[in-house]
């Protein structure tokens, strides 16, 4: 597959949370401000990839020779939770503030089905090594970009006149079922 063509369709038309409808809980928990949404996709894109690249290297370099690739969903979560734990203590001792806004979403990230499928994925489109990177960081940067658009909307919506029954997670619903629509490749 073209690197290109994965880069694209990995950001846009099989974005994570448009597509496959992984990582909605951060999405919509973190996406109030387009600051939060930015440090969510952000720390979000660190995990993936560093994760991916330990995860594959594990796969292909353990668990394949071991005949033992029956593991790799608890030893993904493994890694993904170690690199979820050093991302939050860095977080929490050198850049508070962000630490303190993303608050338990942060520890979430390690239970986030985005990042587990991105890591999944990886092994089951069986990718090359540089294949996986690029997936990997335009999977992420796709789930960047589509919370920051969210946010951005929300910020608007919620400076906005909107029906009684509609206010909050209605809305916010309804705007992502239509961002969902128009990332979808098949509209």
């Amino acid at each position: 597959m073209n690197l290109v063509n994965i880069f694209i369709t990995a950001l846009l038309t099989e974005n994570v949370i448009l597509t496959k409808f992984l990582g909605i809980c951060p999405f919509v928990g973190t996406s109030n401000t387009r600051k939060s949404a930015i440090s969510m996709g952000l720390s979000v894109m660190i995990v993936v990839t560093l994760s991916s690249i330990i995860t594959f290297l594990l796969y292909h370099y353990l668990l394949v020779p071991t005949n033992t690739e029956y593991l790799k969903t608890v030893l993904f979560v493994l890694v993904i939770a170690a690199f979820v734990q050093l991302l939050e203590i860095l977080l929490k001792r050198y850049l508070k503030s962000i630490h303190k806004m993303l608050g338990i979403y942060l520890p979430l990230i390690t239970t986030n089905c985005a990042v587990l499928g991105i890591v999944l994925l990886n092994i089951t489109n069986n990718f090359t090594f540089v294949e996986m990177l690029v997936y990997s960081i335009s999977s992420s940067l796709g789930f960047t970009l589509v919370i920051y658009l969210f946010s951005s909307m929300r910020e608007k919506i919620n400076n906005s006149s909107i029906p009684e029954p509609f206010k909050g997670y209605p809305i916010a619903l309804i705007t992502a079922a239509i961002m969902a629509l128009l990332f979808s490749r098949y509209v």
